[in-house]
């Protein structure tokens, strides 16, 4: 044993950088795993924490004020319900901000889909304009408990004020400007006027969702039921962003550790060629072949499990530290009962993995003969082809020539070496293919779905030719649309769906489209990937909706990218709306501004312009809330490129051993030092050569091909991928095979140089 560790150490004090380089690559791995497990745990564990608390509500349904929905506590299936409660919708304001909410009548405190207080009391009998805001909401209107919100006036004009009492926590669709309204509870007081009612079902079977929503439509009635939402909308609105990251992270590092436990098998495969002598010797003094693997496989099982501890350490300690949503994540996971068994399983799996392509590249090892057995000489590792004849009597370059001979002579080993170096050179290329995707929604907005910045609600006693004046007057709006958008009923009563009226035929609104054409012609629309799998049409089809009990018949000609509600959108001209109801007019107005133009000036002067009579806000961009994402794919590259350096390192090391032996040969021929070490040199940087090329043409539409999957899974579609410019793929293949052409210089010359007493030791 002491002879074992005395060896391992000298090879360790001989192997320096390439053991440094393996730990942090582990660390790096490590975190990126349990960053990943951080945020899936992240995304789930929250909303269902607030929904197990809540007792939360399986199905909220809202419809008319006249609708008798006590016929639905009988249903089968039925466990429990919330409500029904009077609902109004109307705009707070507070502190210069504006927000569209649910007013909801609440006479106590509900047993089902309680919210969970975080701040404040509940409602008090005392106090008939207190209210309770949701967390969400309470966070976009700076509002706290104490504050006063303001209502907007009745037909007297008077505006009223209500106080906040309180704010909580829901499991229902959380407050999203523009496309979901937040939620107030209130005493039935404060909603004098309802406009509807919305009651909560509470289910024996969650998986029987569905059909607890088809039959509680078909008893209520198609035309009373005006919007559906279930538990797997509250949940998936929840995870956002989250759940993708974590889907990013895990991706990564798995590739990532792949990478590495390939780049590991490649070094010591490349370490056993260049000492089968002293292997020899080690077995010549007693060594069995046991000894010998497990001198490998400790050694590096060291290395990784190092990696990992300081991985698991560096996150235990110092992760909710993280700014933003990374260091949130982890703060939540840590507080998680799965936490402690992750924290430990992650790190091992990732160490077993790295021990088993350690443990089939050092039992090679264990089987060198204790004799070794010569090896036949042969000019720079095998015959030259007829090819490399005749371009040496073209007087080509001798480096040139010599080194493609060495780099690719031996087609099995060279194929190895360029498929391990091309692995986290194709991640790489994905990676910034995520970048560029998402410098995409920023730059250009218009290509995913996003041609407005503003969408715009008036009072509804604001004519409409008044309202598109006083935008279009102002210097930065070049166009204002106008429309509307209602719950629809889906067919089979399952769902609702957005269906939107957006500009007219003579100016019709400039959706992104990924599939088809635009809709043109009477009753013809388009619809979101979420849309089309909801009802499992496709581009072509027709399909029949219920808005009330008024039904819609549209014909899908086109997919259009839809980053809003999940993608289950169809859309349509304000005229084809209106042929089915002619007394519809608009309310919204979606602003698309002068490039350059800044959004947020732009709404506060039409706020000040309209006098209050405008709820203007900027439209949410995907990108925002994957600003993250940034950071994480920088972190992921630096990893990636550390296990690449590995390799390289593996494979320059490899070379230089290769040349060894074929120095007094080129010597003899006449060739000087600087050639010699150009020969090495040359073969490292067509190596890198090969195996950029096979990165960038696998990694390229295999990034597209990740990121419009993803797209499809969360109903934006597919077609929002972008890769990375022709530059930037050049300059990034320049930069990798200069970089090794320049690791590759010094031993290179240090072994064009040697003695040649050495030389001949090395040969022998």
């Amino acid at each position: 044993m002491r002879a074992t560790l005395r060896w391992a150490h000298s090879d360790l004090r001989t192997h320096r950088g390439e053991a440094l380089f393996l730990v942090l690559a582990t660390a790096g791995i490590v975190v990126s795993l349990l960053l990943a497990t951080a945020l899936f745990g992240y995304a789930t564990n929250p909303w269902q924490r607030v929904f197990t608390q809540a007792h939360g509500a399986h199905v909220w349904l809202h419809t008319g004020p006249s609708a008798d929905t006590g016929k639905l506590t009988g249903l089968d299936g039925v466990e429990s319900v919330a409500g029904p409660y009077p609902t109004a919708s109307t705009t707070l304001s507070s502190q210069g901000t504006r927000a569209t909410v649910e007013l909801r009548g609440t006479p106590e405190r509900p047993t089902v889909g309680r919210p969970l207080l975080t701040s404040g009391h509940w409602l008090d009998p005392e106090k008939p304009d207190g209210v309770v805001l949701e967390t969400r909401l309470a966070r976009a209107l700076l509002a706290a408990p104490g504050d006063t919100l303001t209502l907007p006036g009745t037909d007297t004009g008077t505006p009223r004020t209500l106080t906040v009492l309180g704010v909580a926590d829901s499991a229902e669709p959380r407050y999203r400007p523009g496309e979901q309204p937040g939620l107030v509870w209130a005493p039935p007081s404060a909603v004098p006027d309802p406009g509807g009612q919305v009651i909560g079902l509470r289910l024996t079977d969650p998986d029987d969702t569905d059909y607890a929503v088809q039959r509680a439509v078909t008893v209520l009635g198609a035309g009373a039921v005006s919007e559906v939402s279930t538990w797997k909308q509250g949940r998936a609105e929840a995870q956002g962003d989250n759940r993708l990251l974590g889907q990013v992270l895990g991706l990564f590092g798995l590739g990532a550790l792949v990478a590495a436990g390939l780049a590991v098998h490649g070094a010591i495969g490349t370490r056993i060629r260049g000492h089968l002598r002293d292997i020899s010797v080690l077995k010549a003094i007693g060594f069995t072949p046991g000894q010998v693997v497990r001198v490998f496989l400790l050694q590096h099982l060291a290395y990784a499990l190092l990696g990992a501890v300081a991985a698991a350490t560096l996150i235990q300690a110092l992760g909710s530290h993280i700014p933003g949503r990374l260091g949130d994540a982890v703060g939540v996971w840590q507080g998680l009962p799965g936490h402690t068994v992750a924290l430990f399983t992650v790190p091992v799996a990732a160490v077993l993995l790295i021990g088993a392509t350690t443990g089939l590249a050092a039992w090679r090892a264990g089987r060198v003969p204790p004799v070794p057995v010569p090896r036949p000489a042969a000019p720079l590792g095998g015959r030259l082809s007829g090819v490399a004849r005749q371009a040496l009597g073209l007087r080509l370059p001798p480096a040139l020539v010599l080194g493609w001979h060495r780099a690719f002579t031996r087609r099995l080993r060279s194929l190895a070496t360029v498929a391990r170096l091309a692995l986290p050179l194709l991640l790489i290329v994905v990676a910034m293919s995520a970048w560029t995707t998402i410098e995409r929604f920023d730059s250009s907005p218009e290509q995913i779905g996003l041609p407005t910045a503003l969408t715009v609600h008036a009072e509804s006693g604001l004519a409409d030719r008044d309202t598109r004046t006083l935008l279009e007057r102002d210097p930065q709006v070049t166009a204002a649309y106008p429309g509307v958008e209602v719950a629809a009923l889906v067919p089979g009563q399952t769902a609702t769906i957005a269906l939107r009226g957006l500009g007219t035929r003579a100016d019709p609104y400039p959706y992104a489209l990924a599939e088809g054409r635009p809709a043109q012609g009477r009753d013809e629309a388009v619809a979101g990937q979420g849309l089309l799998d909801l009802l499992d049409v496709r581009v072509g089809d027709w399909v029949r909706m219920t808005v009330g009990d008024q039904p819609q018949i549209l014909h899908i000609v086109g997919r259009s990218v839809e980053p809003e509600n999940a993608g289950r959108v169809i859309s349509t001209s304000l005229d084809t709306l209106r042929e089915n109801d002619p007394g519809l007019g608009p309310t919204l107005y979606e602003l698309r501004l002068r490039p350059g133009a800044d959004p947020g000036e732009v709404a506060d002067r039409l706020a000040t312009t309209g006098h209050g009579r405008l709820d203007v806000h900027a439209v949410p961009n995907p990108a925002d809330g994957l600003s993250a994402l940034r950071g994480v794919v920088v972190g992921l590259i630096a990893v990636l490129a550390l296990i690449g350096l590995i390799e390289l390192l593996t494979a320059i090391g490899g070379a230089v051993r290769e040349g060894e032996r074929d120095l007094l040969a080129l010597k003899a021929i006449g060739l000087s030092p600087r050639q010699i070490t150009a020969i090495t040199v040359t073969s490292t940087a067509l190596t890198a050569l090969a195996a950029v090329v096979l990165g960038t043409a696998l990694g390229t539409p295999l990034a597209h091909w990740l990121i419009d999957a993803q797209g499809r899974s969360s109903g934006i579609g597919a077609g929002i991928a972008q890769g990375p410019s022709i530059a930037l793929l050049l300059l990034f293949g320049t930069a990798a095979v200069a970089g090794a052409a320049a690791l590759a210089a010094v031993p290179a010359s240090r072994a064009a140089r040697r003695r040649l007493a050495d030389t001949l030791s090395a040969v022998a």
